[in-house]
């Protein structure tokens, strides 16, 4: 029996795993965490029945108690709560479905714990990948990615061990502006943004898929994944979302993952490694696929994925200032304070004036972030 731990049950990711799970008749949930869903939490755990849960804040976790208090699980808050879920001696695998910085520390701890990492935030490795991929030697746990495209490598590359790789093709739909020059972009609204085309995600991964930062991110992730370089990886917009990504060899063999746009395959495939079960649902069907088509991304329009390009290439803490300043970025176009446009602008702005840190240390990480935060609020916010 397989025990797993989760943060970030209440998400997009977190409640598709929980959906996987429940089909899993080897897999057991042991404890979970959740941002302030409380209600949707407590019904997972009656539902599944962890041993421990954490919630973001004190009093929710005291109105939480309340609501469970016919169940013997134990309730913890903050990051200590994250902490005690992410290192729950019972658990064998974490995943890490927590949105945005937050996840780092409870990941490091997972780590230094001995858990394998069933990964699908993007933020630990974007700004501590330094920092993580050690640990994970280390330790000697599993690092086993979510996200379909880092997936998609992962499967490619089983079995060619040794073999040298000549570049990823990290595929991209082009989100629900493709095609769009940066004059149409600029009186787009929040509800056209939210609509992916393909991919059903939560809203802060979907604004960035929008911006292709969410793009830029994965090049970032890639290269601490597969220990590639910067001109190995190469974005490509796929808009049909069939192929999840590929791998092309020294031999210029391609080897790629193909498949139905659904988030339950990466999901069950890191948490059944390397055993394949079957997904309920429609599987690809060749005879309907009228045409595959490939286009190289405009990076002058969708200048998110240029600034992560450019973010990677600078190195030390340039990687958390473009994160964290698109988090708050997204936000504030989320609340719609700000335009489209104006999220790759304070991205830009931030790396201009955040000050970078070579080889910086967590602690460090996180200072960039509260200076990148505290920076845009003092000339974005008002």
């Amino acid at each position: 029996m397989r025990k797993i731990a989760i943060l970030g049950s209440t998400g997009s990711i977190g409640t598709q795993t929980l959906e996987v799970i429940s089909r899993l008749e080897d897999c057991e949930v042991v404890a979970l965490s959740a941002g302030r869903n409380i209600k949707l939490l407590e019904e997972q755990i009656r539902a599944f029945k962890p041993a421990i849960v954490a919630v973001e804040r004190e009093d929710d976790a005291a109105d939480l108690k309340q609501r469970v208090a016919d169940l013997p699980v134990k309730v913890y808050s903050g990051m200590e709560g994250l902490i005690e879920v992410a290192t729950y001696p019972e658990s064998d695998i974490l995943v890490t479905a927590i949105v945005g910085m937050l996840g780092i520390r409870p990941t490091i701890a997972a780590i230094e714990a001995g858990k394998d990492i069933a990964l699908a935030n993007k933020e630990t490795l974007v700004t501590a990948g330094h920092l993580i991929m050690p640990m994970i030697q280390k330790h000697q746990v599993a690092l086993l990615p979510v996200d379909s495209e880092h997936s998609a490598i992962f499967q490619c590359l089983e079995e060619e061990k040794g073999n040298p790789l000549f570049a990823i093709w990290l595929t991209a739909s082009g989100g629900p502006f493709l095609g769009k020059t940066r004059k149409e972009l600029e009186n787009v609204t929040l509800k056209d943004a939210l609509k992916h085309p393909n991919w059903s995600m939560g809203k802060k991964i979907t604004i960035d898929s929008a911006t292709m930062v969410n793009k830029g991110l994965e090049v970032m992730e890639a290269k601490w994944l597969f220990g590639a370089s910067l001109e190995q990886i190469r974005v490509l917009i796929h808009p049909q979302s069939v192929i999840h990504s590929a791998v092309e060899f020294a031999d210029g063999a391609v080897k790629a993952q193909l498949g139905t746009p659904d988030m339950r395959l990466p999901i069950q495939y890191a948490l059944t490694y390397p055993k394949r079960r079957p997904i309920p649902g429609e599987h690809l069907d060749f005879y309907k696929m009228a045409e595959l088509t490939f286009l190289k991304p405009d990076e002058e329009t969708f200048r998110g994925l240029y600034l992560a390009k450019k973010a990677l290439q600078m190195g030390g803490s340039m990687p958390t200032v473009l994160n964290a300043a698109n988090e708050k970025a997204v936000a504030l176009f989320l609340q719609e304070k700000i335009g489209f446009l104006t999220i790759p602008e304070i991205i830009e702005d931030c790396m201009d004036n955040i000050m970078m840190v070579d080889n910086p240390t967590v602690e460090e990480i996180l200072e960039t972030q509260k200076k990148t935060e505290d920076y845009i609020e003092s000339r974005y916010v008002s």
